[in-house]
């Protein structure tokens, strides 16, 4: 038997091409739920810029927004159904290598095992929510790291350990940003089949969300040096107080009006990606 007659009736190839098919269903899924959570997040970080901050401005508050409307139900348990996809796409280039000439070096490798770890915690915690356990799905992020840092720092070297993970969040809300600014994600984008319209838009999403998103990263970093530096656990900060305090600085509400609508920026890049992306 030769390999067209395997590949007729289903044999080694098809099954790869199902596989594939597959993996890029739930990868566009991950991508889109992701958009969806950015795009409530900023928004309700602009609400709180212009004085309506009864919601937290954090993945709780995000997924209790969609809860309080209508078919809320329905449209969480869509979420985590792509989160979920998200995670198992990371899981699966963690094992059998990503898209591109690099994706099976073992640094890409080890950047999707990590990917996977977080998008499966995130996906836990929206099918928590959905499933009607609020608290351990929609608690606030705020309290979350607070638990944390204080766990931590009782531990021997927990200063070092808070202290070292500040400051590789920091810096890698460095690297967000600058990738972002240096348009790193083209390399991810099918851009042949993209109009200039659409390579236009793209790009000032993509710019302006990753920015946004890599500064929050950059901020959130230097509040858990600042907690281990000071052995303070509440100087660490989750996504909703993150956000807040750049109400606070010399800038006033509008750096964080900037940094909102770059979330809602980012949201509409993650819709473009889960169109766009190589997968």
């Amino acid at each position: 038997m030769n390999v067209s007659t395997l590949t007729r009736q289903g044999g080694p190839r098809s099954g790869r091409e199902a596989t594939g098919t597959v993996t890029e269903g739930a990868a566009r899924a991950g991508l889109a739920a992701r958009g969806v959570i950015y795009l409530l997040v900023g928004t309700l970080a602009l609400q709180i810029a212009f004085g309506d901050g009864h919601r937290q401005a954090d993945r709780g508050g995000a997924l209790a927004e969609i809860a309080g409307k209508p078919f809320g139900a329905v449209v969480l348990w869509a979420l985590a159904a792509g989160l979920v996809g998200m995670a198992l796409w990371r899981l699966s280039e963690a094992v059998l290598g990503a898209a591109g000439p690099d994706g099976r070096k073992p640094r890409k490798r080890l950047t999707s095992a990590a990917r996977f770890v977080f998008y499966g915690f995130v996906a836990s915690s929206v099918l928590l929510f959905a499933a009607g356990s609020h608290g351990g799905g929609g608690g606030s992020s705020d309290k979350q790291s607070k638990d944390m840092t204080a766990k931590v720092l009782q531990l021997p070297g927990g200063q070092w350990i808070v202290g070292l993970a500040g400051a590789g969040i920091a810096v890698a809300g460095v690297w967000i940003g600058v990738r972002a600014v240096l348009r790193k994600y083209h390399d991810k984008l099918k851009l042949g089949q993209m109009s200039r319209r659409a390579r236009q838009a793209v790009d000032v999403t993509g710019v302006g969300g990753g920015a946004a998103r890599g500064l929050v990263f950059a901020a959130a970093g230097v509040f858990a040096v600042r907690a281990a530096v000071e052995y303070e656990p509440d100087k660490a900060k989750g996504l909703d107080d993150t956000l807040r305090s750049f109400a606070h600085t010399p800038a006033g509400p509008w750096l964080l009006v900037c940094v909102a609508a770059g979330f809602v920026l980012f949201g509409l890049f993650s819709f473009a990606m889960a169109r766009w992306r190589k997968v």
